[in-house]
């Protein structure tokens, strides 16, 4: 799977990291414990739908790659498909 933006990916897990230690520290202090456990439940949740919508899209963009070029190199419409399958 190719990781389109890598600097923008570290930049994203950096900020969730130090939004975690924030809501820790809060924690330890206990002061505050529903503001670090919304925080927790916010950076998890943003964290699955982020790497959930980047994998449909990888997956949209291979299905538009396979349909884009599953007829080239073929002499006709009519001819054998000789590529190895997966």
């Amino acid at each position: 799977m190719e990781v389109p933006g890598l600097r923008t990916w570290v930049i994203f897990y950096l900020i969730s990291f130090v939004v975690l230690l924030w809501a820790a520290f809060l924690t330890v202090n206990g002061t505050m414990l529903w503001v670090s456990l919304m925080l927790v439940i916010m950076v998890v949740g943003v964290n699955f739908v982020t790497v959930y919508n980047q994998i449909k899209l990888q997956a949209s963009r291979k299905a538009l790659q396979t349909n884009l070029t599953k007829d080239i190199g073929k002499d006709s419409k009519n001819a054998e498909d000789d590529r190895p399958q997966h």
